[in-house]
């Protein structure tokens, strides 16, 4: 992943989540950790939600992470693919919010398989994609 992208998702602490659940797509902000180790975004969420119910039904989600400016020449943000699952290592999360800890979260972490960079200072867009994953993007 370009030196870029993981500066980006280290600095960025806040992504939208959408989820695709019975009634439709659905989405919503949580805060995030990113596990440089394992290229994933890890956050915490109650498994009663309604986003949460709707994930773990169907594991492939879409993320948002942007930075909030006005200026145009500022602008940067990218756009996520992965896998949910339960978090089996939240270390990354309790380093980023070690408050959290007292109030002992379910956490989750999001498997990036795909992601597009959007940084209006460069002449162009930079994409990943996790070597092993079998997606069929159409974007």
């Amino acid at each position: 992943m370009d030196e870029k992208i993981l500066k980006f998702l280290k600095k960025m602490h806040v992504m939208s989540l959408a989820v695709m659940g019975e009634e439709g797509v659905y989405a919503c902000s949580v805060f995030y950790a990113f596990d440089g180790s394992n290229l994933s975004l890890i956050f915490a969420s109650d498994p009663a939600t309604h986003h949460m119910k709707a994930a773990l039904a169907n594991p492939r989600v879409s993320a948002n992470i942007a930075l909030d400016t006005k200026i145009v020449g500022l602008v940067r943000g990218a756009q996520i693919l992965g896998e949910l699952a339960p978090c089996k290592e939240g270390g990354a999360y309790f380093r980023r919010f070690p408050y959290a800890l007292a109030m002992k979260p379910t956490l989750y972490e999001i498997k990036i398989n795909w992601l597009k960079y959007t940084d209006n200072a460069l002449s162009k867009k930079l994409v990943w994609e996790r070597d092993n994953s079998n997606l069929n993007i159409q974007i």
